[in-house]
């Protein structure tokens, strides 16, 4: 993100309040319903030439006439492409009366996930000069991230827009960095038969992430084979939260990445209204941090794992009840976590590393979460066995991850991530290595020996080098010469003073 594009976001941002929409929320609402309408008018056109390279047949969503509303309108008017050069009144009445309408009824199914979230959707721009001006500076923005030579650029944009919203919800929810959401993707490494989870989903960002993975190292077997693609588009995603809002973005943005219908559900993940049970083959989460819940609506098998009202303790014990046997999860986790002495934190890593197959411990700097909040965090790597499995727990410290560590976050050459990736692949090669290095391995006894401590300090060894100092009589001498040089200067500054004064 350049100072630059970051301007001309502030600069909408600007229109809407100048607007009357000062709700951060409203603003980021309606800025993702007219990212949308932009994004799906481009999807349609990639998918198009992909059709076409791949000889398959491809029927546009705005071909022929639309009906909307019981009336039949020309599609051709509802793209972003066409209706930008449109005078603003009637670009202001295309977009009111028949595009909006238009994306809320998009799946055609009225029992879609997404017909569901979209069904309170409202346009709230208020004037046709406010909408002209909105278009005008999305048009330019989009122009400037196509300009800027990086993938991540859409994603950055978008986590910038929800950097505005709050500093960290009442539960402690807060966005995770793309990148960061890219490394631990990157780590599982999902395969086109997976069944992937996030049971805290906010915007879908481990699900957008997993998709965009799958079609970059996938595609034949994720896009052409019938199966696969089925699977992909209909029932390998799956996403839960408690924000109504959150869950519409998310929609948005998982059908913005080409996945048609994800699964994508208003769900307190916690409680008895959450009944899957080894269902899913990988979970990628950021689960709401220091939140505490009322134990009486908590699931009663979670509270048998670890009796506890924390939510970052009660979510990894719902991860292991989630997964199938053999199925993975990588999730983020205070510090806290790894090392907290109470009962309750003790059970939780004691059923990991004994009950199940604990396979990696990654601790991450203090400013990875900046500017939502300056808690230290770790990730987790663990495989469902229930019986077991654990041998030698990889440990990483990492201490920079592209990006400075201030609020500011601006990038910097020192980064841990490409290193943690590779190694991780090659976890074989990893035995040898030293506890005064980043990564190292230690064997479960050791865990068990220290308590089920996770935290990397208990294990990692500081190489002290030392410092020689000259002998004391030669620092004194050396304190002696600087005070005789500043009492000569001092009479020398007196001297001139006096001269002035004459």
């Amino acid at each position: 993100m350049t100072g630059e594009l970051k301007n001309k976001i502030d600069g909408l941002w600007e229109i809407f309040w100048t607007g009357g929409i000062t709700n951060p929320l409203e603003v980021v609402e309606q800025m993702t319903y007219l990212m949308f309408i932009r994004d799906i008018d481009s999807a349609d056109n990639i998918r198009a030439k992909e059709a076409a390279m791949l000889g398959l047949h491809f029927k546009s969503i705005f071909d022929g006439e639309v009906e909307i509303d019981g009336r039949k309108v020309e599609g051709e008017q509802l793209k972003w492409s066409v209706f930008h050069d449109f005078p603003a009144q009637r670009m202001y009445s295309i977009v009111q009366e028949w595009v909006f309408p238009f994306i809320k009824n998009l799946h055609g199914d009225k029992n879609s996930v997404y017909s569901k979230y979209m069904k309170d959707a409202n346009f709230k721009i208020n004037t046709p000069l406010m909408l002209s001006k909105i278009v005008d500076a999305m048009d330019e923005i989009y122009a400037m991230m196509d300009k800027v030579q990086s993938t991540d650029v859409r994603g950055d944009v978008y986590e910038y827009l929800l950097s505005k919203i709050a500093q960290s919800g009442v539960n402690g929810q807060f966005r995770t960095p793309r990148h960061i959401i890219k490394m631990m993707v990157e780590m599982m490494a999902p395969q086109p038969n997976e069944t992937i989870c996030d049971p805290a989903c906010g915007t879908s960002g481990f699900l957008v992430m997993s998709g965009e993975y799958l079609k970059e190292n996938y595609k034949k077997e994720v896009l052409l084979d019938k199966k696969n693609r089925d699977h992909f588009m209909n029932d390998m995603f799956y996403g839960f939260d408690t924000d109504g809002t959150m869950l519409r973005i998310g929609a948005m943005n998982m059908m913005t990445h080409g996945i048609e219908n994800p699964c994508i559900e208003y769900r307190d993940s916690l409680s008895d209204q959450n009944p899957d049970r080894d269902k899913y083959s990988l979970i990628l989460a950021n689960p709401p941090f220091k939140g505490s819940l009322d134990a009486e609506i908590v699931s009663t098998d979670l509270l048998k794992v670890c009796k506890t009202k924390k939510t970052e303790l009660l979510f990894l014990a719902l991860f292991i009840r989630m997964l199938k046997i053999g199925g993975k999860c990588a999730c983020i986790v205070p510090d806290g976590v790894l090392f907290g002495s109470s009962n309750a934190h003790k059970a939780i890593r004691k059923e990991i590393v004994e009950n199940q197959k604990l396979e990696a411990v990654i601790s991450m700097p203090s400013g990875v979460f900046k500017p939502y909040a300056g808690v230290s965090t770790g990730i987790l790597i663990f495989t469902k066995t229930n019986h077991g499995g654990t041998d030698n727990v990889w440990f990483y410290d990492m201490t920079a991850d592209g990006k400075s560590l201030d609020d500011k976050r601006t990038p910097i050459a020192d980064n841990d991530v490409p290193d943690i990736i590779a190694r991780f692949k090659k976890l074989d090669g990893e035995k040898d290595r030293k506890r005064t290095d980043k990564s190292f391995m230690v064997p479960k006894s050791e865990i068990i020996e220290k308590d089920y401590d996770l935290s990397i300090n208990k294990y990692k060894e500081v190489e002290y080098v030392p410092v020689e100092y000259p002998p004391t009589s030669e620092i004194l001498d050396e304190i002696e010469k600087l005070n005789e040089q500043i009492m000569e200067e001092t009479r020398v500054l007196r001297e001139l003073l006096k001269g002035t004064s004459n």
